[in-house]
């Protein structure tokens, strides 16, 4: 898979993220259902804790892929929904970590939103993922 980012801007840098991915000889692509802070019964975790909630969330998304043969790099597109924008933004350190580390340079949407499945989650994070 040949894949090549589109940014017409420079200013979407700074968050890490693209505006488009192009990709070509892709075989394989992988939709997500959007992860939560949920342990393995599904069960709410963290609650109140943006941080800690982010990485569970991530954590999960790794879970998921991995048990497809992917992995955070294989990560083209990734939509956050999040019941409190603010906070978000006081953890996306966390979130732009572990991307980088993982070379993840996704494009990405954010949207804020009254309420996700169970009230004790804060954030909700979608991904598709091509080799």
């Amino acid at each position: 898979m040949e894949r090549e980012i589109v940014n017409p801007w420079q200013w979407q840098d700074q968050f890490g993220f693209v505006q488009a991915n192009s990709l070509t000889g892709v075989e394989r692509v992988v939709l997500c259902a959007g992860q939560t802070s949920s342990d393995a019964d599904g069960k709410a975790v963290h609650a109140g804790d943006m941080r800690a909630q982010v990485g569970q969330a991530l954590d999960n998304l790794e879970t998921v892929l991995g048990q497809a043969g992917l992995g955070l790099g294989d990560v083209v597109r990734l939509n956050y929904y999040t019941t409190d924008i603010q906070a978000f933004f006081g953890a996306s350190d966390v979130l732009g970590e572990r991307l980088q580390a993982a070379g993840c340079r996704p494009a990405s949407t954010l949207l804020g939103v009254a309420a996700l499945a169970f009230p004790e989650f804060m954030i909700e994070i979608e991904a598709t993922a091509a080799a």
